[in-house]
Order: structure tokens, then sequence, then C-alpha cells
């Protein structure tokens, strides 16, 4: 138990980084919740000095290589929005599950924003609505989970 408890982080990032990469019908597909960017904007939330920026700018890396997109996109995008979270973490903390779910859906709409920005800048490609999907899907996830790394984080009693 007490070994389990290092690796707890990492292979939260780690399951986060299969979802948002596993295979999944093309109906459902364009509503995949940002799942990379959930479980570090929780972590930078609970645990800012074990979690922020450099964590970020890491798996954002790994997300570019597993997507194939432009190496740096994601990693770029996933830093800005961590480190608006880092600056904010105490506020952020003291408001309800649902109110931080509403700064959770503005965080993704950044996330989202920035990349397609940056891929508007590199590919010249079109905004389509159906790209912000995933903003509104985080948004209704945040709760679930929050709730599920916060019960991880207290029975592991990660500090």
């Amino acid at each position: 138990m007490f070994a389990l408890k290092h690796y707890v982080i990492g292979l939260s990032i780690l399951v986060a980084l299969l979802l948002q990469v596993m295979p999944m019908p093309p109906l459902v597909d364009p509503y995949r919740p940002d799942w990379l960017m959930l479980v570090i904007a929780y972590w930078t939330l609970a645990l800012p000095h074990r979690v922020s920026i450099g964590v970020a700018f890491l798996n954002g890396l790994i997300l570019d290589i597993l997507l194939g997109t432009t190496l740096g996109v994601h990693s770029l995008a996933l830093t800005a929005v961590t480190y608006v979270l880092a600056m904010n973490y105490q506020r952020l903390r003291n408001y309800s599950v649902w109110q931080q779910a509403i700064i959770v859906g503005l965080i993704a709409a950044l996330y989202h924003l920035l990349i397609f920005w940056l891929l508007r800048l590199l590919n010249d490609i079109d905004f389509i609505f159906a790209y912000m999907w995933p903003v509104f899907t985080s948004m209704l996830i945040w709760p679930w989970v929050f709730s599920l790394l916060r019960k991880l984080r207290r029975q592991f009693r990660i500090t």
C-alpha cells in the first residue's frame, strides 16, 4: 500500500493518457473529454508543489507524440492552462465542485482555442463548432473526476 502511494499521481496521468488516445466509435469521438487536462488540473489544484507546469509540459509532449500532432502544440496549450490554474489554485480550491466545473469549462475552452490557434498557424485548418464539444463534456465530467481523484488522494494519503 505504501509503495503504491508514490505512483498514484503518475498512474492517474498514465490512465488519462490512455483514455485520451483510446479508440472510440466515430459518433462518440468528437465528445471525448480532455482526460489529460482534467487530471493535471486536479493535481495542480490539489498539490501544486508536486504537479505543475513541468509535468504539464512533459505530458503535453507525450500527448503530441501519441496523437501525431505537431510537436509542442498540446504541450504549449497544456502548459498555459496549468499556469493559469497554478497561479489561482488558492482561490479555485474554495469554490464548490460545480463552480469549479464552470472554471474547468473555461479552462478547457482556452485549451482548445490555443490548440486551434496553433494548428491554424501551422497547418491552416478551419474552425468548426464541433471542435468545442470536448469543452462541454469536460465540464460535465469534472465533478466525477474530482471525486475519484480526491478519494484516491485521501485513501493513499498523498501530500
